[in-house]
């Protein structure tokens, strides 16, 4: 499908080794996911999304993605063998599941994005960026490359670690320098040492998966995880990572005054993650309660406004 504002899907063989992936299990965030898939080829990536999907997600799913020549492909849900109550955060039962990407062999980089993404600016850079080798198996220094978790709390959820404060995250030791910020992550190590599973550039590798898998067999780590992915990427990889800069995973609490509105600049940011309730899909544009809300409706009311003259009009 190619819209009259020159979006078009990726091709050729470049293309087919390269892939943005994002999980989806379900309907609630189906809308997230075609609006994600729309703003990669409204920003002219040359890359397909691929949708991975878990045996939960429904025909009128699958007949959606296939009206909209999205690809997908299903994938197993992953569960630590040993059961991790995230009654405060019952998300976190599906967010193991995007561990998945690092077993996807047949590609030569995967691009693991959430749902509930849109994307602002073209970053197909990141699929040109240095990782360690498939066949080092998890054992290098560059394992994986993803944008740290924000460890702020600004809503002061209570469930979260005590740990969890401005002085320990990452972004607070980019406040005097916010040029720098726009082009250069923290290192690896600093705040919390966590990365937000949100983004994840991977070069899949069969031995990386398999020390993924064999950790989720470790009831004694895993009851230890309190963000469930992300947890288990900080902790098995602890300081073998690349830390990209906030701009790739521009988490929308970020922009917040007094959380990292000193390094967050709108102009700058490539691609932002709408973290917690309400979703944007979940509001109007009369009602919104974030004004970065308004950036997905407007995104969205161009993709429906699309479809329409293609025929497509399913409610999705």
């Amino acid at each position: 499908m190619a819209g009259s504002n020159g979006v078009s899907n990726g091709t050729g063989d470049q293309a087919s080794k390269k892939v943005w992936t994002t999980l989806i299990t379900n309907t609630k965030y189906l809308s997230g996911l075609l609006t994600l898939e729309y703003s990669l080829r409204k920003q002219g990536s040359k890359y397909p999304l691929v949708a991975l999907y878990t045996d939960s997600f429904p025909p009128e799913g699958h007949e959606a993605l296939k009206r909209r020549g999205i690809k997908s492909k299903e994938i197993p849900y992953l569960l630590p063998s040993i059961p991790k109550e995230y009654a405060n955060d019952p998300r976190f039962y599906d967010c193991w599941s995007k561990l998945a990407p690092y077993s996807l062999t047949e590609y030569d980089r995967v691009v693991q994005l959430d749902s509930d993404m849109l994307v602002l600016r073209n970053m197909d850079e990141l699929m040109e960026i240095e990782l360690d080798p498939p066949e080092m198996g998890g054992n290098g220094d560059k394992v994986y490359a993803a944008s740290h978790a924000c460890a702020c709390n600004p809503f002061k959820k209570p469930h979260y670690p005590s740990n969890w404060i401005p002085e320990n995250c990452a972004f607070t030791s980019q406040h005097d320098t916010p040029d720098l910020a726009q082009t250069q992550g923290p290192g690896p190590t600093a705040g919390i040492a966590c990365p937000n599973g949100g983004l994840q550039v991977v070069n899949p590798s069969k031995g990386t998966y398999d020390k993924i898998v064999e950790t989720l067999k470790n009831g004694d780590l895993t009851a230890s995880y309190d963000f469930a992915d992300q947890s288990l990427l900080g902790e098995r990889f602890y300081g073998r990572w690349i830390g990209l800069p906030y701009i790739y995973n521009a988490l929308k609490t970020l922009r917040m005054k007094g959380v990292h509105d000193a390094i967050w600049r709108d102009d700058q940011v490539k691609n932002i993650h709408y973290i917690l309730s309400p979703k944007p899909w979940d509001e109007t544009m009369e009602s919104v309660s974030n004004e970065t809300h308004k950036w997905w409706l407007d995104v969205n009311n161009q993709r429906r406004a699309e479809e329409l003259k293609s025929g497509i009009d399913d409610g999705f």
